[in-house]
C-alpha cells in the first residue's frame, strides 16, 4: 500500500506529490522506489485481511475478534434452511400436481427432494454443533458444506452452482 504525508494513495489515480508536483495517473506503477521517496510518497505491506462474516477485525496484539458465535449460528441455520427452501422451489409445484389430480411425481425427483431436506438437516446439525466462531467458520466454508445433492432433472448438477 502506497501511502503520502500518512495517507493511503491509490495506484493509478493522479496526486500532487510533497513538492507540490502533479503526478499523472500511471506514475506510480512507473517509477522507481528512490523516485517515490523523493516525492514522499512510502510504501508498507496491506494490511491483514479476515472474512467478515465471521469476524470484526484484528485486536492490538494481532489476533482476529470473533463475531458472536450464537448470532452467527442463528444466522448460517437460517441461511442454509433458505438455501434448501429455494433448491426445493422449482419442483414444488409437481407435488402440489401430483396432490391435485394424482399426477406421479417421479422416485427419482422425491428421492431428490429427500436429500435435500436431509442435506439440510445436517448442514444444520453441523452448525449447531460448533462450539466457537473459528469452528463454525471451519464447517461452513468446508467442502462438506458446500456440496448440495444434485439436481437429476439438470443432469445431476447443483442449479445455480450452489
Amino acid at each position: 500500500m502506497f501511502l503520502l504525508a500518512g495517507q493511503p494513495l491509490s495506484v493509478d489515480t493522479a496526486f500532487v506529490d510533497i513538492n507540490g508536483i502533479q503526478r499523472p495517473a500511471n506514475w506510480l506503477r512507473l517509477a522507481s522506489p528512490q523516485e517515490r521517496l523523493d516525492a514522499g510518497v512510502t510504501e508498507e505491506p496491506d494490511p491483514p485481511s479476515w472474512d467478515q462474516r465471521f469476524y470484526w477485525g484484528y485486536d492490538q496484539h494481532g489476533a482476529l475478534i470473533p463475531k458472536d458465535h450464537a448470532q452467527l449460528v442463528q444466522q448460517w441455520s437460517e441461511q442454509t434452511r433458505q438455501t434448501a427452501n429455494a433448491l426445493l422451489a422449482p419442483t414444488d409445484w409437481l407435488v402440489i400436481r401430483e396432490a391435485d389430480n394424482g399426477t406421479a411425481l417421479s422416485a427419482e425427483l422425491k428421492g431428490w427432494r429427500e436429500d435435500l431436506r436431509l442435506a439440510c438437516g445436517l448442514k444444520v446439525s453441523g452448525i449447531t454443533a460448533t462450539a466457537t466462531t473459528d469452528a463454525l467458520a471451519a464447517f461452513v466454508t468446508s467442502a462438506e458444506y458446500a456440496d448440495w445433492p444434485p439436481d437429476p432433472r439438470l443432469g445431476g448438477e447443483t442449479p445455480g452452482g450452489i
